[in-house]
């Protein structure tokens, strides 16, 4: 717990942090050593400041992690050219930043990383999470602090911009106007239907269409295999463990957990350093004992004096301890105190302090029926990874030295499995998996008629394959598909048949004939929606979309259009009103929005204008970007 009561003190976190590394850090420091004799080439340079290639390739790498692609498959040149713009862009903020006398106060960076949810176990901030985290990231102590203030000084530049954009009420009212706008329409919806079913559809017609599109008819080449798989849950029907086994690893466990403790502290710290030396901090933690035993409240004392400010916000608290977390001066006091006791002043390498024991258990290990079903499946579990990854070793040594699965079968005890018919797309069950899919059209499978190499469906299941029929792809007979063919038809005819009647209808109407008639023999009618807005719930989107991407004439007189749905539905749009919106009609949740978003768009515009004038303004030069502008 030592780590927690200096890393949650805020004056001194910096450096218990680094001195908490020492070790590691020396490691960190001898690869500065060694980078330090090389130098990478310059790649751009900006205001003077040379980018290196060494910091364009961790960048296109982290761009590269960022959108999930394979460097194969993408533009490498042009993946260049994006890392290097962002280098430029942190570079030109940075160097904007330093000029104005912008910085980020030490205290500010240490609180950052104690908050930092990524360094916490059971939201507590553990210092060895965080160096173990920091390095897996590539990051020594130090040169992590360089990049979060970095970071921070950046995003407290760019919030500058954000933060103080403004809306005006005429820019209100005007977006407003268009927002809130809604519009009065009818529409007739002609869907699919039966209109064709008195036309016969002749074998011509399907043979015809069988004839041009037989790529479409194709039966795909498919594989069955035998197998053998390997199981963990098999493997573990097979083995019975003995409840004095049971019972041993029961006892040991108990032997080990009982009997120890676990406490709970709080403590006030006088750090000492700077103006405050050792007696005086001693004077100071007599005097706040004094206080807390003249009947004060150790958390009010704790709040006002102590200098780990971090655990007085908590009453002090600093944790639990099982004897070694915390100095061993704090142990020892600890060890004497009983519970809501204060300790007199205590001495440590990190100044004077007054310590409370606030919790003090025994622990008590539970009975042996509780845990004896969780300790045999863990001792079964332990066996089963024993056995399975023998096994698998033995697999994948017979299924090369062997050309069949009959040997593998005897030599193991595994039982010959027969698999349906699938296409390299796949079948069902084990057989969607696609490494096992890769396996049984591999040419060392399908051509050479070897087993399959061991595959790992999952950490628990293996298989080894072989092919015992191959189906090369073939046309299917005219046969098997003319229903389906058939079924082809007729929707295209009846696609042809509602785009025929819209167009014969939208014709008529915009010609003022009359076509109430024909809208009862097909059985269709107008729907009205009066004052429906972009957003309007109980209107198809796609005819909503073409309703608010129509005009309107001056005149009053409604204008017409069509559309067809994706579900090939014929759609005629009568239009008759457009009605200006209002800042006045919006809803105060839809008001604080709209507000909320106008300034958000004129901040991130006032921060672009700002960029494009530091680019502008900026002296630079790279190979890479052949001074096209960022």
């Amino acid at each position: 717990m030592l780590q927690d009561i200096r890393d949650n003190s805020q004056g001194v976190i910096a450096k218990v942090i680094i001195g908490f590394i020492v070790a590691i850090f020396a490691l960190f420091g001898v690869d500065s050593i060694v980078n330090g004799f090389i130098t990478s080439p310059p790649v751009a340079e900006i205001n003077g400041e040379e980018i290196t290639e060494a910091q364009l390739q961790v960048n296109t790498q982290n761009l590269l992690n960022s959108i999930g692609g394979s460097a194969d498959s993408l533009d490498q040149g042009l993946l260049e050219q994006i890392a290097l713009s962002q280098i430029l862009e942190e570079v030109l903020l940075r160097q904007s930043a330093e000029k104005s006398a912008m910085a980020v106060s030490n205290d500010r960076i240490d609180r950052s990383i104690i908050e930092n949810p990524n360094f916490q176990i059971n939201g507590v901030f553990n210092a060895d999470l965080a160096v173990r985290t920091m390095a897996s990231q590539g990051f020594s102590i130090p040169i992590y602090r360089e990049s979060l203030q970095q970071q921070m000084l950046l995003s407290q530049l760019a919030n500058a911009y954000s933060s103080s954009a403004f809306v005006t009420n005429s820019e209100l009212e005007r977006i407003a106007g268009l927002s809130a706008q809604t519009r009065d329409f009818r529409y007739l919806s002609i869907p699919l239907g039966t209109r064709t079913l008195g036309s016969a559809i002749s074998d011509a017609q399907i043979e015809s269409y069988f004839d041009e599109n037989q790529q479409d008819f194709t039966q795909p080449e498919t594989v069955s295999v035998s197998y053998v798989m390997l199981d963990k849950n098999a493997i573990s029907s097979e083995i019975e463990l003995d409840e004095g086994v049971v019972e041993a690893q029961y006892e040991t466990e108990r032997s080990a957990f009982e009997g120890s403790a676990e406490k709970r502290a709080s403590h006030i710290l006088f750090e000492v350093g700077g103006d405050l030396s050792e007696d005086q901090a001693l004077e100071m933690a007599a005097t706040a004992k004094q206080r807390i035993d003249a009947g004060e409240e150790f958390e009010a004392v704790a709040l006002e004096m102590s200098t780990d400010t971090a655990s007085a916000e908590v009453g002090g608290d600093i944790g639990y301890t099982d004897g070694t977390a915390f100095p061993v001066a704090l142990e020892e006091a600890l060890e004497i105190l009983s519970v809501d006791e204060v300790s007199v002043p205590v001495v440590s390498d990190f100044g004077v302090h007054i310590v409370k024991l606030t919790e003090d258990s025994i622990n008590v290990f539970q009975g042996f029926e509780e845990v004896a079903e969780r300790i045999e499946r863990e001792l079964k579990s332990s066996e089963v990874e024993l056995i399975y990854a023998e096994r698998l070793g033995d697999l994948s040594n017979l299924a090369f030295e062997t050309g069949n699965l009959e040997t593998i079968s005897e030599e193991l005890e595994m039982e010959v499995l027969i698999s349906g018919a699938f296409s390299r797309s796949g079948g069902s069950g084990i057989f969607s998996n696609q490494a096992l899919i890769a396996a049984a059209f591999s040419d060392e499978v399908l051509l050479e008629d070897n087993n399959s190499e061991v595959v790992e469906l999952s950490p628990s299941q293996a298989v080894v394959l072989n092919v015992t029929l191959f189906n090369e792809a073939a046309v299917l007979p005219l046969e098997e598909v003319e229903p389906e063919i058939a079924v082809i038809i007729r929707t295209q005819m009846e696609r042809d048949a509602v785009q025929n009647l819209s167009e014969r209808l939208l014709t008529s109407i915009e010609n003022d004939e009359p076509v109430d008639q024909l809208l009862a023999d097909n059985q269709i009618e107008w729907l009205t929606q009066d004052g429906a807005d972009r957003a309007a719930a109980n209107v198809n989107r796609e005819i909503l979309t073409q309703v608010f991407s129509m005009s309107l004439a001056d005149t009053g007189t409604p204008v017409y259009d069509n559309l067809t749905l994706t579900n090939d539905t014929a759609v005629i749009v009568e239009l008759t009103s457009i009605n200006a919106g209002s800042i006045d009609s919006l809803a105060d949740t839809d008001r604080e929005n709209m507000v909320s978003s106008m300034i958000s768009d004129l901040g991130n515009s006032d921060f672009q204008a700002y960029m494009s004038n530091l680019q502008d303004s900026a002296d630079i030069e790279s190979q890479i970007l052949d001074e096209q502008p960022l």
